[in-house]
């Protein structure tokens, strides 16, 4: 525990302008992140006698060992760089809103030529507009059935639409109606692109001009006797007024507008949202948070409301932005955060507490929301708090640790008949996946299957990053015996440093080796855990300890004991063992075939050394055929944009030094098929949509 006044800055060097200032500990990590309209003032708060503050700010300030902090011209910059200051550190004292899910919403794809409109979850991407959030991705799915009746706009993957226009024929929503089919020309990207933002207006709110239209040419088509047509607009009109009638009217004034309410107790707070566009509720959403912080509802709200919108001005501007912000209670001081929303919404935005009407009845349900949000959570939170802690003990006892394994780190290695070799790395901490510190190893130093040898080269290179972490703060200095012991910077994910520029921690930013265990666990039995020892012996390595659990017969296996921990089946502690080891299995796996699966879709242009995906699409495109382009020479190859003569040649030497594969013979009939003759050049496999990866 530091003392404060060991590292408070001199009286007078702390300016009195606006600025946001960071907090270090001992190790130069980030541990907290404030703000300041004048930063004397306010930090000299901090170094008062720890009696008068806060029990969490009395925490923080004598686990800090430095501080700093950056001036700033006005407040709203203040505010803008707190907040990309704590996405970027993530300092452990900050209030973080966490999601208890992900959040699905409607998603059209303005950026692409032809407009798509699909489900999206995750972070909001450029030239992509989105309406929500959704409590169930069937929900939008409802609404999106019911509205390509009328806006007929593509919502096929790429797969499929490339596929559709190979073979001049659309999917089967092009056939009933529900796709303009611009795969095979049926709508010029124009048109169509005017299609889908019909499409978006209508899911922003400007309803009434659009059903206004289509009734008055339902009329004219009825007075023409084009009774066909009257009738097919009564339907789109029917299914439009169907669609709307899914979310009902809560504000009579078309109003868009975002509530946000709050409830909290001393230690947690819950956070909930209502997305209400043109009256109706458009989305909803809710947060949990830790108060690890001194803060109060305002403080709270001024956290909610840079998280809710703090990535709205990338690529999107104002996309998520409303007129009206209303809140439970104002950020002190108000102003700058009204200045900030403003700027990203491009216009003024209202910041104010409901006060009567439609609008503070509406708060009163949001309250509700949020107040069933935080009991449900912390009931959850006792039943599974109360769990996760008897299964650490019954670990502590029954491996007779000194201490409580708050960390847990688990290793599996995975291959498929010695081939595409490669090792997981899963944490644990206080019973709880850390998935931000899983890790992934491709095994360098040998080739083959031999899982004992994996384990030690897995183990020794994990741990050496650890001991180079000491080393580089002081914690620990290089043993001079033998290069067994040195520091090697090879550990390699995916063929690429695992830490990164070493400079990074210096500027506080989490290390990904920093933190040891205090248990580690190896899947497999003794051969396993006598191999991981030994990596930790030859580093010197005596306080982590070590266990391996068993597939067989789910025994725990301790270093140099020749009989195994049986704990009972019933144990919460092997449950939770259980649930490490299988999830360290699920990552290998993943990995395993993922390499697998790149390698034996790689085709001949892909190791070409310098020539990159849309070099080689390029060559495909231009030449139509492998065989063909197999065939060309240098100054054909040449012909096609972006080739240059020495790409050329390399790309001419490359394809003639591999042999040709045999023909493909169609089993049916006998006939052997060309190699590519008369078809086009294959497309790039799509890749599938990125998952939650570590």
């Amino acid at each position: 525990m530091a003392d404060p006044s060991t590292y408070r800055p001199a009286p007078g060097a702390i300016p009195t302008s606006p600025g946001v200032y960071k907090f270090r500990d001992a190790h130069g990590r980030v541990i907290y992140v404030g703000k300041a309209k004048s930063l004397r003032p306010r930090l000299s708060s901090y170094f008062q006698d720890l009696a008068g503050l806060h029990p969490r700010t009395a925490t923080m300030v004598t686990t800090a060992a430095s501080v700093e902090w950056t001036v700033v011209a006005t407040e709203v910059e203040a505010l803008q760089l707190e907040y990309s200051w704590i996405k970027e550190f993530d300092p452990r004292f900050n209030v973080k809103y966490r999601d208890d899910k992900s959040y699905p919403e409607l998603a059209v794809t303005l950026n692409e030529e032809f407009p798509r409109v699909q489900v999206m979850r995750g972070a909001h991407r450029k030239g992509v507009r989105y309406f929500g959030p959704y409590g169930h991705a069937w929900a939008i799915r409802e609404t999106v059935d019911l509205l390509l009746r009328v806006f007929p706009v593509r919502t096929c993957s790429n797969g499929v639409f490339k596929r559709a226009a190979q073979v001049g024929r659309p999917c089967l929503l092009g056939y009933i109606g529900k796709c303009a089919a611009p795969c095979v020309g049926r709508i010029t990207p124009e048109d169509h692109r005017a299609l889908a933002e019909d499409f978006c207006d209508f899911m922003a709110g400007r309803t009434g001009n659009y059903l206004r239209r289509l009734e008055t040419e339902m009329q004219e088509a009825a007075a023409d006797l084009e009774y066909e047509k009257a009738a097919r607009l009564r339907d789109d009109i029917g299914a439009l007024k169907r669609a709307m009638e899914k979310n009902a009217i809560v504000l009579a004034d078309a109003t868009d507008a975002d509530l946000l309410a709050v409830a909290e107790d001393e230690l947690e707070a819950a956070v909930q949202i209502f997305h209400v566009r043109g009256g109706r509720v458009r989305g909803q959403r809710g947060w949990i948070t830790d108060k690890v912080e001194d803060v109060d509802t305002a403080g709270l709200v001024e956290h909610a409301l840079q998280q809710l919108y703090g990535g709205a001005g990338a690529g999107n501007p104002g996309e998520g932005v409303p007129r009206e912000v209303l809140v439970p209670a104002l950020p002190d001081p108000a102003e700058p955060v009204r200045e900030w929303l403003g700027g990203l919404r491009g216009a003024q935005v209202d910041l104010r507490i409901p006060q009567r009407g439609d609008k503070k009845d509406l708060m009163a349900t949001v309250q509700r929301n949020a107040q069933q949000a935080l009991a449900l959570h912390r009931t959850k939170r006792a039943s599974d708090l109360t769990t996760r802690s008897r299964a650490l003990q019954e670990i502590t006892d029954a491996l007779e640790l000194d201490s409580v394994p708050l960390r847990i780190e688990c290793f599996d290695i995975s291959h498929l008949q010695g081939e595409d070799v490669v090792a997981s790395m899963v944490v644990f901490e206080d019973g709880l996946a850390r998935k931000s510190e899983y890790r992934r190893f491709e095994i360098k130093g040998f080739e083959g299957q031999d899982d004992v040898r994996s384990m030690h080269e897995v183990i020794s290179r994990r741990f050496r990053r650890y001991l180079q972490e000491r080393e580089r703060t002081g914690e620990w200095a290089v043993p001079e015996e033998g290069p067994e012991n040195a520091v090697d910077a090879a550990a390699v994910v995916d063929g690429t440093d695992l830490d990164g520029a070493g400079a990074r921690a210096e500027d506080g930013r989490p290390r990904r080796f920093a933190y040891p265990p205090q248990l580690l666990v190896v899947d497999g039995g003794q051969p396993q855990v006598a191999a991981a020892q030994r990596a930790l012996d030859e580093l010197g390595i005596d306080d982590i300890a070590l266990c391996g659990l068993a597939k067989r017969l789910e025994e725990v296996w301790l270093p140099g004991e020749d009989d195994p921990v049986v704990l009972p089946r019933s144990s919460e502690g092997l449950y939770l063992l259980q649930r490490v080891r299988d999830e360290a299995h699920r990552f290998a796996i993943g990995y395993q075939r993922g390499k697998r699966s790149k390698r034996l879709t790689a085709g001949e242009l892909d190791s070409v050394p310098g020539l990159g995906e849309t070099r080689r699409q390029a060559l495909l495109k231009h030449f139509g055929s492998l065989k063909k382009l197999r065939a060309a020479t240098v100054d054909e190859l040449c012909a096609v944009p972006g080739i240059g003569r020495r790409t050329a040649e390399t790309v001419a030497a490359a394809l003639s030094s591999r042999t040709p594969a045999a023909p493909a013979v169609n089993t049916a009939t006998g006939e052997i098929i060309e190699d590519g003759a008369d078809e086009p050049a294959p497309a790039a496999p799509e890749t599938a949509p990125i998952q939650e990866t570590p």
